[in-house]
């Protein structure tokens, strides 16, 4: 198998790359260890490429959105329809003219466009695709009954394509590995186990904090052949949703379910969004991927570029390291992000299960962040732990809770000021600057309990589930609430949260203050990352939500 390998070490490379039309010239890669490789695709195989046409207006929609979600701007909460999001961002008649002719010169004529016309999604052989794509070598790679069609070189275009497209999806990145979600018990293996009615105690939920909306809906997304099992669900509220009241259905399921045993991360997003975001109609997005060469996580961006009607919040509990993907990839995703926020959809995603992460680089090791819980354009929610693991004590740090600073995306005005506050406080206490970006976007937002949930799969309630994949629907479920009581007050959702969030300065919030998380183990970190302390840190965010006070806060105009 031949495998290139691109490094920031040799920026001549990339300038000869991106002169030669690699649209991705940063792009890892390398196939990860866990995968095996299977052999050359048949040229007769047929594949689903995703080709992401150049929009219009990109800096247009930023700004909308920055209007749109400031409380103290004239058009807060003027949403847009996805028709009126389609005719700012369209690609030009040119783009479309030029990326189509390309196409059909090669043969390909079965494409499917989105009702935002800024994707196409075409099916070819393989063989057509390594000739339309320059440098690509498609082979089929295996993980524990996975099996995916991935190029093992990076891909170029014409010189007259390139200025057109912003990168061509189902060529590169694998999913990423799910994590060991029940496997931490704590100290002696005793713990009475977080439940939704220790999070409702918690965070002070009563039992009339419940949706009573019919305009109200919320979602999860799922991508690592993850599926959740109604009877499960079922079974989880006859055990756990006792004091308040409840569905025990999923009113939609966007994708197909697989029919093996249920997922742990599916069963956990489900489960606890729609026991904190009680009796609010919830949805389900499936994605593993209908075709080997499909990316599962593009595809959910692509389907939000489809829908009109969608639902309100969307948790997300997904991730990668920002090194191995492409600066042209992530840049188009916070597009699709964007786009979201301005039709006032809130999306929230965990901050990851590795702390601050860990590069090796040789002599000097540095952080690693998480995309998209870097991205600007959503809310990141990292985890907390009680002081005291044997009764509902005040909560710390949870040293797993994914956080730290972009390399890629710089730090929004948005949180300028929080972040500028806690490196003046925390000073004396911060890691050694070669590991991180004091420039880049800072996250998490906020926090939840990350650890050791109660969970109902297949049948079975399972104890000791543990990671930000369990605050993040806690969190979700809370702003779906809070939607619905803004509903019912004929004011508009809540949209893209941080900059109202930054703009509270953690009103309405439990201050996390101790505790660290984990980092690279070496002598100059010695496994630790970055610690919370008052107010905005990078393990808690603003800490965890004091829910009456955060609804308030959350309902004035």
């Amino acid at each position: 198998m031949n495998t290139i390998s691109l490094t920031l070490s040799i920026p001549w490379l990339f300038i000869s790359l991106v002169r030669c039309g690699y649209l991705e010239y940063d792009q890892d890669v390398l196939i990860p260890e866990d995968w095996s490789h299977a052999g050359r695709v048949d040229p007769a195989k047929q594949l689903e490429l995703t080709f992401a046409l150049k929009q219009q207006n990109v800096h247009l929609l930023e700004e909308k959105l920055r209007l749109v979600s400031d409380p103290d701007s004239a058009q807060y909460g003027k949403y847009l329809t996805l028709e009126e999001v389609a005719s700012l961002v369209r690609p030009s008649e040119v783009t479309h003219k030029v990326v189509r002719h390309w196409l059909q010169s090669h043969g390909i004529t079965n494409c499917l466009t989105v009702r935002t016309q800024d994707f196409l999604q075409c099916t070819m052989t393989a063989e057509v695709a390594e000739t339309l794509l320059p440098g690509s070598r498609f082979h089929r790679y295996v993980r524990k009954g996975q099996s995916l069609v991935r190029s093992s070189a990076p891909y170029s275009v014409h010189d007259d394509i390139h200025q057109h497209l912003d990168f061509v999806g189902g060529l590169h990145r694998l999913p990423p590995k799910g994590q060991d979600l029940s496997k931490r018990p704590s100290v002696g293996g005793v713990h009475l186990g977080v439940t939704p009615a220790i999070l409702r105690a918690c965070y002070n939920l009563t039992a009339a904090d419940v949706g009573t909306g019919q305009n109200n809906s919320q979602a999860v997304a799922q991508f690592l052949e993850q599926y959740y099992h109604p009877a499960d669900l079922t079974e989880f509220m006859s055990v756990f949703g006792r004091g308040f009241q409840h569905l025990s259905h999923v009113d939609r399921v966007v994708g197909t379910q697989g029919r093996g045993k249920a997922g742990i991360e599916a069963s956990l997003d489900v489960e606890y969004i729609m026991s904190t975001g009680a009796n609010i109609s919830t949805w389900v997005f499936t994605n593993p991927g209908r075709h080997e060469s499909q990316e599962p996580f593009l595809q959910w961006m692509v389907l939000l570029s489809n829908m009109s009607g969608l639902p309100w919040v969307h948790t997300i509990s997904y991730g990668d390291d920002e090194d191995s993907l492409s600066t042209a990839y992530m840049m188009r995703i916070n597009t699709e992000f964007m786009k979201a926020g301005v039709r006032g959809i809130s999306l929230l995603f965990a901050s990851g299960d590795s702390g601050a992460g860990c590069k090796h680089l040789g002599d000097q090791n540095s952080f690693r962040p998480s995309f998209p819980a870097s991205s600007p354009y959503v809310t990141t929610v990292g985890g907390t732990s009680f002081k005291n693991p044997f009764k509902l004590s005040y909560e710390v740090t949870d040293y797993i809770s994914g956080g730290g600073f972009s390399n890629v995306f710089k730090m929004p005005d948005y949180q300028v000021s929080a972040v500028e506050g806690y490196l003046k406080t925390a000073a004396a206490t911060l890691p050694p600057p070669l590991y991180y970006n004091i420039s880049g976007r800072a996250y998490p937002d906020m926090a939840a309990l990350s650890d050791n949930y109660w969970v109902v799969i297949n049948r079975v309630p399972v104890p000791w589930v543990s990671g930000t994949s369990a605050s993040t629907p806690v969190v979700g479920g809370m702003l779906s609430l809070i939607n619905d009581q803004r509903l019912l007050k004929g004011l508009p959702v809540l949209g893209f949260l941080n900059p109202r969030l930054y703009k509270l300065k953690g009103q309405a919030l439990f201050d996390v203050t101790e505790g660290c998380h984990l980092s690279c183990l070496d002598e100059q970190v010695q496994g630790q990352g970055f610690c919370a302390a008052p107010s905005w840190d990078p393990v808690t965010g603003w800490g965890t939500p004091n829910y009456p006070e955060l609804l308030a806060a959350l309902l004035a105009e």
